[in-house]
């Protein structure tokens, strides 16, 4: 009687099993070759969508970039007497879109300010190298991205040392200018790092939500309708349509008479205009 239930039993597990899956069991694969990562080549085949007339480019310009150490800690905008902006891009460098960028800047002659983080400089000091060789500007943007208001001192102070030094490793010179990740940095924070490292806080009056990915249709609209003269604009080489965008919003501020400097050299420009009170930007990426 014994074996009788054992053996029923069994039938009756045999069936429960069967019941979960397909008549027809499937092998299994092997995990380690379920992990291999994918294998991806370069895109080669992207090339800067043509143009309605001849190119714009920027003027040619002979502007000082020392700005004084007591010109302030925090900007996201600079009262200017003309139509100067700086256009700036954080989270690089990226080993595709920033070399994209590079081409279509150096085609318009303008210099725009490159906020890098530092673990991506130790991954691509090439990028930086050229970067630095076309005449742009770096900034820190920190070494791993962290929000510098949960840091302890200690913790900024690191993530801002191993930036410079991975910088200075990179490409022989130094940042002159910080901006926080997410613009999120305590008025305590900004005070002391701009003391101890001269950095203005460096935060923005254009964002067009790139890094919400909207399309380069969106950003580029964004970044026209917001700019006046003395904008910051934010935007971010790590997104391929944010640099898919860059054509039609370089040109449209050309063609509107903006005049595209660095940060260095736009806040040597302030003092030069009657006083316009800055706004702060809500934090993004």
């Amino acid at each position: 009687m014994k074996r009788l239930f054992i053996a029923l039993g069994l039938v009756l597990l045999s069936a429960s099993l069967g019941s979960c899956g397909s008549d027809k069991p499937k092998p299994l694969m092997p995990v380690a070759h379920a992990a291999a990562p994918l294998k991806t080549t370069n895109n080669k085949s992207y090339r800067t969508p043509a143009l309605n007339g001849p190119m714009p480019r920027n003027p040619d310009m002979t502007l000082r970039a020392d700005f004084s150490k007591g010109a302030g800690i925090s900007f996201s905008r600079v009262p200017v007497a003309d139509k100067y902006i700086a256009i700036t891009f954080d989270d690089g460098p990226q080993p595709q879109n920033t070399p994209r960028l590079l081409d279509m800047l150096r085609a318009r002659n303008i210099k725009a300010t490159f906020y890098m983080v530092g673990s991506n400089v130790d991954l691509y000091p090439q990028v930086v190298r050229r970067v630095v060789a076309e005449g742009h500007e770096i900034g820190s943007h920190s070494y791993s991205h962290r929000l510098f208001s949960k840091l302890g001192d200690s913790e900024v102070r690191d993530e801002l040392t191993r930036t410079r030094d991975a910088i200075g490793r990179a490409a022989g010179v130094q940042p002159r200018t910080l901006r926080p990740p997410y613009g999120g940095m305590l008025q305590r924070q900004r005070e002391w790092v701009n003391a101890e490292f001269g950095y203005p806080i460096i935060l923005w009056s254009v964002d067009p939500l790139d890094w919400k990915r909207p399309g380069a249709a969106a950003v580029s609209s964004r970044i026209l309708a917001g700019t006046t003269a003395g904008s910051i604009i934010l935007a971010h080489d790590l997104h391929a349509q944010t640099v898919d965008a860059m054509p039609a919003t370089l040109d449209g501020l050309l063609r509107r008479g903006f005049k595209f400097v660095t940060v260095s050299q736009l806040l040597a420009m302030k003092g030069e205009a009657p006083n316009v009170p800055a706004t702060e930007p809500a934090p993004a990426p």
